[in-house]
């Protein structure tokens, strides 16, 4: 059971999820910096939405968090670079609003178009000013649509149910992508030049910060109207309420801003701009979708399970095979650095992760954080997670060659790691996908992985296997599994055993002084 840290509201539906899932779910809405951090020593996971602010000194002093889950889609308030320094894995709910807020863009489209809020506000005030509040038809206009993701597709299509032409501008998009959606992808500066609106979906980052300046603004083609719901900061807010007041842009529509929440920005009060309090999100269907999607994730996250929208784990979309192979994954590198003899001061100095079969055809990076992980949870100090493996072996001088080939003579799937004289392989077999050691050192054998594991190199005689059960026999050990394995024709062969426990070092001492005995290792993972 872990404890689960809330800091605001979020669906019901979603905090019953992770009760049923066993947690404990602590809900402390209204914490400043301080309390949060207080809060959060103990905890194993923060559930947010946009207000509370996950700081560098925050992270530090938690001192059990492993997953920041943020009920909706934008990462402002998360220092995500300090998390994933710490180890901790940062998710979203990257679907949940997208609807919503494309819904919104279109609302704040049309009442730009038609004027709806000032007419509403003259009529209420006792005024009928019918001529005064003429618009423009979307039919025929053309609409520039900057960010082409989700929500910027999603908009485009009611778009296009409206009759309007689509210009967009997004450098990852493709060109047959953006045809597909009945868009003409072109220059940033060519769209403002051409637009009749422009609407904006993008992520704030270093790169969009004050994309839509002055300069930008003074290119807009006569009778722009601008449209923001993505994210306050990427709309110079000055110099847009400059535009519009000179008549440089026709008008805007703004549902975020630089500093939020907020009643002074430059844009509210300037006739021609209409503004709403970040409402993009803010259906009951985006919070539910919200709420139940991130607790899915911190749930996941928590019981050490792929989670789909981890933000600062770069492993793309996971196929199915890949994530079943990821437990054995983690074993295989655990066990390799019991075979390698691992421990804080020594590791390889390179570790070859292979991918064979079907493995080498999709996706594997999940898998090769898997092994890594493996092996570095042994000897690292601090935790060691999906979100800093990477990070924690190359602090460690450990070179991860990653090699994937199709061929694989005898398996389906296979998993080999190789480092110095060591190497070990594995794979899933069976309609239960279950998991199989197949190599050790380049010996074949067959067997389940297991918390304690005993490898034996010895002289290819007979007896020998007597030799090793008459020394656990005598020390107490059952034998739970057993596999021989050879090296092609050589004269050596290899013992790998499964063992209820830990064998004492003096039943080791005593099989490595036997007779053709080469050498002991002992793989204890607990």
């Amino acid at each position: 059971m872990a404890r689960i840290l809330v800091t605001e509201e979020i669906a019901e539906a979603g905090l019953d999820r992770l009760r049923d899932a066993g947690h404990e779910v602590d809900v402390r809405l209204g914490l400043d910096d301080g309390a949060l951090a207080a809060a959060l020593r103990g905890a194993d996971a923060l559930v947010i939405r946009s207000a509370t602010r996950v700081t560098a000194e925050v992270l530090e002093a938690a001192d059990a968090l492993r997953v920041v889950g943020r009920a909706g889609i934008g990462l402002d308030n998360v220092d995500v670079r300090a998390a994933t320094r710490r180890g901790v894995m940062v998710v979203n709910a990257p679907l949940s609003n997208s609807v919503s807020a494309a819904e919104h863009a279109m609302a704040l489209l049309l009442a730009q178009a038609r004027n709806v809020p000032q007419a509403h506000a003259d009529l209420v005030g006792g005024a009928w000013n019918r001529s005064r509040w003429g618009g423009v038809e979307l039919a025929d206009k053309v609409l520039g649509i900057v960010g082409l993701g989700r929500i910027g597709t999603l908009v485009a299509e009611r778009a296009a149910a409206f009759g309007m032409r689509l210009l967009a501008h997004d450098p990852f998009v493709s060109d047959e992508r953006a045809r597909r959606i009945g868009a003409e992808l072109c220059p940033l500066e060519d769209l403002m030049a051409r637009s009749d609106f422009v609407t904006l979906h993008l992520a704030k980052t270093p790169e969009t910060v004050g994309l839509i300046d002055a300069d930008m603004l003074a290119r807009a083609g006569p009778g722009l109207r601008l449209v923001n719901v993505a994210r306050g900061g990427i709309v110079d807010e000055a110099a847009l309420a400059a535009a519009v007041a000179d008549g440089t842009v026709a008008g805007a529509a703004i549902d975020v801003f630089d500093e939020e929440p907020t009643t002074d920005s430059p844009l509210i009060g300037v006739d021609g701009i209409v503004v709403t309090p970040h409402l993009g999100a803010s259906t009951a269907e985006a919070q539910d979708k919200a709420g139940t999607t991130v607790a899915e994730q911190v749930a996941l996250a928590l019981a050490g399970e792929y989670v789909p929208f981890a933000v600062n784990v770069d492993v793309g979309e996971a196929p199915d095979l890949v994530r079943r192979f990821v437990p054995l994954a983690e074993q295989l590198g655990a066990l390799f650095g019991a075979l390698f003899g691992t421990h804080a001061d020594r590791l390889p100095d390179r570790l070859d992760v292979e991918f064979r079969g079907g493995l080498a055809e999709v996706d594997h990076r999940l898998a090769g954080l898997a092994v890594v992980r493996g092996l570095l949870d042994r000897v690292a100090a601090e935790a060691v997670t999906y979100v800093n493996v990477a990070d924690v072996a190359a602090d460690r001088g450990l070179e991860v060659r990653t090699i994937a080939t199709t061929e694989s003579p005898d398996w389906r799937n296979l998993v080999v790691l190789r480092s110095g004289d060591h190497a070990l392989a594995g794979t899933m077999v069976g309609v239960r996908s279950e998991p199989r050691i197949t190599m050790v050192d380049d010996h074949e054998v067959d067997l389940p992985p297991a918390d304690h594991m005993l490898v034996v190199r010895n002289q290819d005689r007979p007896g020998m296997i007597g030799v090793v059960g008459t020394v656990l026999g005598e020390a107490g050990v059952n034998v739970d599994d057993m596999s021989v394995g050879r090296a092609g024709d050589g004269p050596s062969a290899i013992m790998v055993l499964a063992t209820d426990g830990p064998v004492p070092a003096p039943a080791l001492d005593e099989l490595r002084s036997r007779d053709g005995i080469v050498s002991v290792r002992a793989l204890d993972l607990r």
